[in-house]
């Protein structure tokens, strides 16, 4: 799956190309955003405004990216979440480990930039 990117300041944004992730596409998904940051990326913003939905496969994907991140020190947040998207974060506990932001602007304040 495609991941497109900008850069806002030192932040890194991901966007998804598709907006579904589940089990027949999140190791693509997962390929994707470990593709799109780069070494020297340490502030990752996901921006999830055009997902309409995750599976437990999806949200994996996204966890193991994330603790790659943080092992070099990096850090992660989430933006644009749906109300049904948020509600699996919450669902899942996900919203107690990864920061979620209403804004692109609070979550790129939120790692860092």
């Amino acid at each position: 799956m495609e991941i497109n990117t900008e850069r806002v300041g030192n932040a890194l944004i991901l966007m998804p190309s598709e907006n579904r992730v589940d089990g027949t596409n999140a190791r693509e998904f997962q390929a994707g955003l470990e593709v799109a940051i780069e070494e020297t990326d340490s502030a990752v913003v996901f921006d999830a405004q055009t997902l309409t939905y995750i599976s437990s496969a999806g949200l994996r994907a996204i966890l193991l990216v994330v603790k790659s991140l943080n092992r070099r020190g990096g850090k992660f947040a989430m933006c644009s979440l749906s109300d049904p998207i948020r509600e699996i974060f919450s669902i899942s506990g996900f919203d107690n480990i990864i920061p979620i932001e209403s804004s692109r602007d609070e979550a790129v304040a939120t790692v860092g930039n």
